[in-house]
């Protein structure tokens, strides 16, 4: 049986590849386990600096929660033992990492694919991709990636969307800030590449920790997080990282990064 999850180097990146195409890439347990573990191995990886999270074949980045119904007719089940549901260990995953994370967005993004692409720092689909949240179409409403939507898509917006269940495409998704670029599907690789490059050559200490921080003071109150951010940039300038970018900087030559 073919992998659910596909790692491979592209670069100083790794791409992550969800391998469902049988299922519109759908989201099951073994898929968010597969997502984590490729995390996991990414960030352990000194030599990586980024992650491309993308989608098997050409029409679907992923289709959301596998609806094929499990024993007890649910697609949805949770198990009283273990209430800490696969998809929201997933995200938890995907909010702790310190690299990078593009979505590479190869055809439409539902439900929880689109919840996915918005857990994602940076976003690139194709012109032909479309994007929503269909739910109440049978008889459910967003629910865990309702956090993740609610800090990219407008209120109102995302409202609508949720109870209208009615789809937007790519132009859209731009001007909502769902996504980062929309090119065509031909360009979708070379404006990912486009994209890594300009995040590889930066130092990975730096982004690291800017990522941790910027996380950390999202739901903080103003004055928390100057106290916080007052704090950091100090510690951070005593870096290698930093040290040998105000040295190349005052040298006026490319930096030779360390990730320390």
């Amino acid at each position: 049986m073919a992998e659910v999850v596909l790692s491979q180097a592209r670069g100083q990146a790794v791409q992550i590849t969800i391998n469902r195409p049988e299922r519109r890439n759908a989201i099951n347990e073994a898929l968010c386990a597969g997502v984590i573990a490729a995390i996991d191995a990414a960030e352990a990886d000194p030599a990586v600096r980024a992650i491309v999270l993308t989608g098997a074949g050409e029409r679907v980045f992923c289709a959301g929660g596998d609806l094929k119904p499990s024993a007890d007719g649910s697609p949805f089940a949770l198990e009283p033992a273990e209430p800490n549901h696969y998809v929201i260990r997933l995200f938890r995953r995907m909010q702790a990492c310190r690299l990078p994370i593009v979505a590479r967005i190869n055809g439409d993004a539902m439900a929880g694919g689109l919840g996915i692409v918005c857990a994602c720092d940076m976003a690139i689909t194709t012109s032909t991709a479309r994007f929503g949240v269909p739910e109440t179409r049978v008889g459910l409403f967003p629910m865990m990636i309702l956090p993740y939507m609610m800090r990219i898509i407008p209120r109102r917006r995302l409202l609508e969307m949720c109870i209208t269940g009615e789809l937007i495409d790519a132009a859209d998704a731009l001007a909502l800030d769902i996504v980062s670029y929309v090119v065509p599907p031909a360009e979708l690789d070379a404006k990912v590449d486009w994209l890594l490059a300009r995040i590889v050559d930066k130092s990975p200490t730096a982004i690291r920790i800017g990522k941790q921080v910027f996380h950390a003071i999202e739901d903080m109150a103003l004055d928390q997080s100057f106290e916080l951010t007052q704090v950091m940039l100090p510690i951070m300038a005593q870096s290698e990282d930093a040290k040998e970018g105000f040295a190349a900087f005052n040298a006026k030559r490319k930096p030779d990064w360390t990730g320390k």
